[in-house]
Formats: C-alpha cells, structure tokens, sequence
C-alpha cells in the first residue's frame, strides 16, 4: 500500500529533530512504526500515536566534527558521532542517487547488522521500503529518513564476537532450534553478544536468487517460532524476525552480489537475537479463531505498542495462519499502550 495522504512524509518530518536514542541506549522506534502504519491503512491514526510517543523523544545529540569520505573508518562505532553521521549521509544522499549510496555503504555496515540491538538495520529496511513505494518519489523526508537510519547504523556498528562453525542444519527453523542459548542471561544485549561462541552453520547460497528464497525463509521461521518461543522475552524476540526481513525489505534496492552477504549477515543477526533471548524449552499458544490481515494488524494499531505493530508489519509480509497467530502472540505478551 502507498501512502496518498502525505501523512508519512509530515511524521517523519515532525521525527527527524529528534535522535535515534533515548537514555543513552533505547531506541527511537517512531520512524519505524508510523511506516508500519501508513502502510497498513491506519494513517488517520498515526499523528495521535505520535502524540503519545512525544514523552520518549530526545533532541538530536550535539555535532563533535564532520565525517569525511577519507576518514570515516575512525567515526565507525562511535555513538558519540550519530549526528555527524546522520549529516554525512545527508551530504551524499543529496549529492548522488539513493540507490548508489545504500550500494557503496551497505557491505561496509553490514558486519555491524547486530548494532543498536539491530534496530538500525531495521529502520534502513523501513526507509528502503518507503522509498521504494513512493509514488512521488524519493521525497525530501523519505531521504533524510534513510540518512538518519543509515547514520544511526555507522554510529552504532557492532561486530559480532569471532563465531565456530557447528553441525550443519537443514532448513532455517532446524538452525534456529539448534543455536546453544548463551549461558549468562540476566544482562543487557550488549553483555549477552558478548558471549556468543558458536552457530549452526545454514544460509550458504550458490546464487542472489537462492539467497533470497532463503531469507525468505529464514523471516518465516523467526517468525513463526515468535509463537512458541516469543514468551522468552516478548520485546527482544521480535527481532529474530524484523532484523532479516529488514534485509529482505533492501534486497530490490540492492546489486545481486550483494544478495548472498546479506543472507549470512540476517542469518547471524536472527540467530544472536535467539541466543541472547530464547526460552530454554517451548510453550503452547492459544488457537485464534481465523481472522484476516486487516483485522491483525487492526488489534496491533489498536494496541499501539511499537514492537508490536512491526512484527504485526512482518508477519503480514509472511502471511499464513501461523504467522498470524504469532502477530497476535505479540498482541497478548506485549504490553499495551491505549487501554
């Protein structure tokens, strides 16, 4: 769906005084959410949801020195720097196509998909998708959106820890189910990364189309484990599902050879997010009686939690019943914000 109101294009405008971060960590997920949004038929609802959100936005972080085409490596990683990132993008998304820069800078940020609790592959997939589906074009606001989301990624770029192969896994739901949960569960996403060791070895692909079919793959079985297995940690496990479907989500925009690398790198950010998360053993849910797309992701807006209507987003990208009934998991284990 297309937004023909120009409600996206004033949210994001009205988002992007404020930074990617509150509290020195937590993520801003207002850009992600009102797309998730318009995008789903529930535009009239976004400027009120955006008013309930104002309480967690933050100003932009201060400027320290401006990132260079020649120095950029010594900015990479450094959250100080989110600012002089977002402007740095800002200058090359003026001065070249959109689809040229996602193309230069995608393989330098992808060994960092993990950064910022991978929310900020996940906004990149949200901008990539907005801008693919502009009817007007690459707006203004769409293109400052992908400069914030890309910034917030260099600034917040995050290596996984050196990783052994184990045994080999046949589909993408037998490597999740194999991946060893890591040991000491009581930290922050940063503490519980750390300890990662070893994963399953899955996602090879001979070819950019094989690659594609496996993420597709691979989004499906994150998100229907989310049913079973979201109990673990409700927030947390979303993005299991909604860090590779972001990567999906940039696929069109992307070179073919770059298609392979980005499986491996989906593959390793759903698994971390597993590791880090998952419950040691599954839980029944509850059968829904069978509903349509609309009326899910309805119960998500109408909910209004964040994570909860991007998953609610993914799992429509999946569709079946499983997949719904893994968006309306979410409904029930997340928090609701109107009551």
């Amino acid at each position: 769906m297309t937004d023909t109101t120009g409600t996206l294009d004033e949210a994001l405008e009205r988002l992007h005084t404020s930074g990617p971060e509150r509290k020195g960590w937590l993520t801003n997920h207002a850009p992600m959410a009102v797309e998730a949004l318009v995008r789903h038929g529930q535009a009239a609802t976004v400027h009120r949801w955006l008013d309930h959100y104002a309480d967690k936005l933050e100003e932009l972080p201060p400027p320290h020195a401006p990132v260079t085409a020649d120095g950029w490596r010594e900015a990479l990683g450094d959250p100080a720097r989110i600012t002089d990132w977002t402007r740095f993008f800002a200058r090359e998304l003026a001065e070249h196509p959109w689809r040229a820069v996602l193309a230069a800078w995608w393989p330098r940020l992808l060994p960092g998909i993990a950064a910022g609790a991978t929310h900020p592959v996940i906004r990149t997939g949200h901008a990539v998708r907005t801008l693919l589906a502009s009817p007007r074009g690459a707006t203004a606001p769409r293109l400052a959106e992908l400069a914030h989301a890309l910034g917030y990624w260099a600034a917040r770029h995050q290596p996984l820890p050196p990783l052994a192969p184990l045994a080999a896994a046949p589909t993408a739901a037998a490597a999740l189910d194999a991946v060893p949960l890591v040991p000491e569960r009581d930290g922050g996403i940063r503490h519980r990364l750390a300890q990662l060791t070893a994963f399953p070895v899955w996602g090879a692909a001979p070819d950019p189309e094989t690659a594609k079919a496996r993420l597709v793959e691979l989004v499906a079985a994150a998100t229907h484990r989310y049913a079973t297995h979201g109990h673990g940690e409700p927030v947390m496990l979303v993005h299991a599902a909604t860090a590779p479907n972001a990567v999906l989500r940039a696929l069109p925009a992307l070179p073919r050879e770059l298609w392979a690398p980005s499986l491996s790198a989906a593959w390793a950010a759903s698994a971390a997010v597993t590791a880090a998360y998952a419950p040691a053993e599954p839980a029944p849910y509850a059968e829904t009686p069978v509903t349509t797309p609309e009326e899910v992701f309805e119960r998500a807006a109408a909910h209004g939690d964040d994570h909860t209507i991007k998953f609610t987003d993914t799992a429509l990208d999946v569709g079946g019943p499983l997949a719904l009934a893994a968006a309306v998991r979410s409904v029930e284990l997340n928090a609701p914000v109107f009551r």
